[in-house]
C-alpha cells in the first residue's frame, strides 16, 4: 500500500467538531466494514502493520466535483459523454459518468468531512477540456481529425466518496486512501488535496 506520511498529531483532527454540510453524493459501493478488510487483510496489509503502525481510525470523506456534458467532435462523428471533474483543485482524474437522470445514484445527507470548492466554473470547463483533449490524444492521436470539444456545465455539484484510513503513532499518522465508488485505492493526487485539507484550519476535525 502507498501511504503519506502525515505530521498531524492525531488527536488534533479525530473527532473534533465541526460544521455539517449538506452534499449530494454518489451512493457509494464500499462499506465501512468492507473499507476495514481493504486495510487490514493481505500480506501487504500486514508488512504496512510492521512498518507503519496499526490502523488508528477509518473515515468517510467527500470530495466535490462539478458535471460537465461534453460533446466531442472528431473526423466527421460524434460523442456525448458526462464527466466530473474536482472542483477542489482541478487537478485530480476526470470522473466518466453514465447518465444522470436516475435519482437513485444519490444521496443526500449532511458531513464534516467534505473538502471545500477552490475552482470556479470558468476554471473548471477549461480544465475539463484540457483534460478531455489529452486524453483523446493518449488514446487515438492518429485517428483524431478537426477535433472540437465542447463543455456544457450542469447544474449543481456532487461529492464522491472516499474511505480514508490513518495509521501509524500519536504523533506520525500514515494515510490510505480508497474511491468507495469505483473500489480502487488512489494515489499521490488525492492524498496531497486531503493532506492540505488536513493541514488547513477547516480539516483539523475530520470525524472518524
Amino acid at each position: 500500500m502507498s501511504e503519506l506520511l502525515v505530521n498531524i498529531n492525531i488527536t488534533n483532527y479525530l473527532g473534533a467538531a465541526a460544521q455539517m454540510t449538506h452534499i449530494r453524493s454518489l451512493k457509494p459501493n464500499v462499506t465501512r466494514e468492507e473499507a476495514v478488510r481493504h486495510f487490514s487483510n493481505g500480506m501487504v496489509n500486514g508488512a504496512a502493520r510492521l512498518i507503519r503502525g496499526p490502523v488508528r481510525s477509518l473515515a468517510e470523506l467527500y470530495i466535490p466535483y462539478r458535471l460537465f456534458q461534453v460533446r466531442i467532435r472528431s473526423a466527421g462523428r460524434e460523442q456525448n459523454q458526462t464527466f466530473a471533474l474536482d472542483a477542489v483543485r482541478g487537478v485530480l482524474d476526470l470522473y466518466r459518468l453514465p447518465a444522470l437522470a436516475a435519482d437513485d445514484q444519490f444521496l443526500t445527507l449532511q458531513t464534516r468531512n467534505v473538502l471545500p470548492v477552490g475552482v470556479d466554473a470558468a476554471q473548471a470547463e477549461e480544465r475539463l477540456i484540457e483534460k478531455v483533449r489529452r486524453m483523446i490524444f493518449t488514446q487515438g492521436f492518429f485517428r483524431v481529425r478537426d477535433l472540437k470539444i465542447e463543455a456544457i456545465a450542469l447544474p449543481g455539484e456532487i461529492c464522491v466518496p472516499y474511505w480514508v484510513c490513518f495509521r501509524g503513532s500519536r504523533e506520525r499518522v500514515h494515510m490510505a486512501v480508497l474511491d468507495a465508488v469505483r473500489r480502487r485505492p488512489e494515489g499521490a493526487k488525492v492524498r496531497r488535496l486531503v493532506e492540505a485539507w488536513l493541514r488547513s484550519d477547516a480539516g483539523a476535525s475530520i470525524t472518524s
